[in-house]
């Protein structure tokens, strides 16, 4: 509650006290402001011309400036203008105070970029409303962009989230789908290769049965870390295909890069020597890899690549299980 009750306090604050800049080329009138804005707790600098003005708010933190509109040299039209052009949204607001009264010259300060608009003589207790106005707009609009900001972060949190598989925290299938298509397109510009590894662990049923399903997620944990390692490369994807399968993307990737890729697989699981009692000849966790390779074209689809691999992770299986074996490509529409 205290907390709750300190930041109320710490915002109140921000919103009445500020740093000024008074831009008038009269002395008196900046000392008859100046002295009735400083008993309000505002800081005050003062300038005497719009090149002065600009010069400060180049080297000043300022909250806001108070620009007279006629002043000889640079006029405070033109001096608003160079300002909102040169900083854009991270230019102080400012509050533009003259004599002048007719609509064109309001309706000119508005267009060149002035927050409100005071007359002379400056009544200052509606100066003090005007500046108490534009700082709480002020602080609201840092506010937004602060929330904005903070939704945008969260926004990519949750994106990247629902690219990743809960329990191995490998890319999901649905994220596989996307890279797969959209490398697809990109290396069928280019005319290279893309090569498609498809992983399955062995016998993993009996490891579930033997072990229980806690001891088996801990194991597909630990072989999706296995094959993301094995692939060094920032544009290799690896992937949660489902159940006990996993697929790696290799762009720009021929059938004989992508084949010591598998290799790399087989020795860094065998160095793991993940326990698999009943399954000999070794009792250890052993994997079967299908491995196509393709430059796509526009008349094939990425589907066919998968397929492919499928075909030879099946036939790696018949072979044994616990081997690699390369697709021969036939492209499928």
């Amino acid at each position: 509650m205290k907390r709750g009750i300190k930041v109320r306090e710490r915002r109140s604050w921000l919103l009445t006290v500020a740093n000024l800049l008074i831009v008038d080329d009269d002395s008196t009138i900046r000392t008859f402001l100046a002295l009735a804005l400083k008993a309000d707790g505002h800081n005050i600098l003062e300038a005497e011309s719009g090149e002065a003005c600009e010069f400060l708010v180049h080297r000043q933190k300022l909250d806001m400036i108070l620009l007279d509109a006629q002043m000889p040299g640079m006029d405070g039209f033109t001096c608003c203008a160079h300002l909102k052009t040169t900083f854009g949204n991270r230019c102080p607001p400012i509050i533009m105070i003259t004599g002048l009264t007719d609509r064109e010259s309001v309706d000119h300060a508005f267009a060149v970029g002035a927050r409100d608009y005071v007359t002379k003589p400056v009544h200052i207790t509606v100066l003090k409303h005007r500046i108490l106005q534009v700082l709480r707009e002020q602080e609201l609009i840092h506010h937004l962009a602060s929330v904005n900001q903070q939704l945008a972060i969260s926004n990519q949190d949750l994106q990247q989230l629902s690219r990743i598989d809960d329990l191995t925290r490998v890319a999901n299938r649905r994220y596989f789908d996307e890279i797969l298509l959209s490398e697809w397109h990109r290396l069928a510009n280019l005319k290279q290769f893309v090569s498609l590894l498809i992983c399955d662990i062995d016998h993993f049923k009996q490891y579930n049965d033997h072990y229980g399903h806690v001891k088996g997620d801990e194991c597909l944990e630990a072989v999706a870390k296995l094959i993301a390692r094995s692939a060094t490369r920032s544009p290799d994807l690896t992937a949660r295909y489902g159940g006990e399968e996993f697929v790696l993307i290799l762009p720009d990737t021929d059938s004989a890069g992508a084949f010591q890729v598998a290799k790399r697989i087989h020795m860094n699981l065998k160095q793991a020597n993940i326990p698999h009692q009943g399954l000999e000849p070794a009792n250890v966790v052993t994997m079967s890899i299908g491995v196509s390779s393709v430059i796509p074209c526009s008349d094939m689809v990425p589907e066919s690549l998968v397929k492919s691999a499928d075909k030879a992770l099946y036939q790696a299986k018949a072979r044994g299980r616990n081997c690699t074996m390369l697709a021969d490509f036939t492209p499928q529409l």
